[in-house]
């Protein structure tokens, strides 16, 4: 049942892309609305974690970085390969005071699944109803847009990183997030 699900849910995916390029979406539909302003307050959220320790939300993680990434779905090979490379580097994340969240229309179930199976560390949110997604510009028809961001220790929005590629992402969070650093 488990695989039968999950087959749906990537053809889901699948079809979904495919006719985004093909069927004219309005923009505001396509993406929620435009991404918030860098160097303004990030946006708040209060979602489902996988973690086990209940809602989590953004002013929790005050007083450190914090790397916000959307991802498509669960079990998928980018999103796998994206949470992989995340979980490679969550010692050096640590390192530099960052909490690394993911976010995704996938349920805390899902989402537990996934982190067992792939030996996540770092909270997997459930954004069932893609609000937190269209409020950061990460929203696409059914599911959340590759997007990341990273917001500074007081709540301020200081990158964002679109277009991204799962393989090379981490590292390039990594070296922006060094270089903010180093520039406060």
């Amino acid at each position: 049942m488990k695989k039968l699900r999950q087959f749906i849910a990537h053809t889901v995916l699948v079809l979904s892309l495919v006719l985004s390029l093909v069927v004219p979406t309005p923009a505001a539909f396509a993406l929620g609305g435009n991404p918030p302003p860098l160097d303004q307050p990030a946006p708040t959220f209060t979602l489902p974690s996988n973690s086990g320790d209940g809602d989590v939300s953004l002013t929790d993680c005050r007083g450190k970085w914090v790397v916000l990434y959307f991802y498509p779905q669960d079990f998928t090979p980018g999103c796998t390969v994206e949470a992989q490379r995340f979980q490679r580097d969550l010692p050096q994340y640590m390192d530099k005071n960052a909490q690394i969240m993911g976010v995704s229309v996938d349920s805390v179930d899902s989402h537990a699944e996934f982190c067992d199976s792939q030996g996540l560390k770092f909270p997997l949110l459930a954004d069932e109803d893609g609000s937190v997604s269209k409020a950061y510009g990460a929203w696409m028809s059914y599911f959340s847009l590759r997007h990341t961001y990273l917001i500074d220790p007081e709540g301020i929005l200081r990158e964002r990183f679109v277009k991204v590629q799962p393989i090379i992402h981490s590292q390039e969070v990594l070296t922006r997030l060094e270089e903010l650093q180093l520039a406060s």
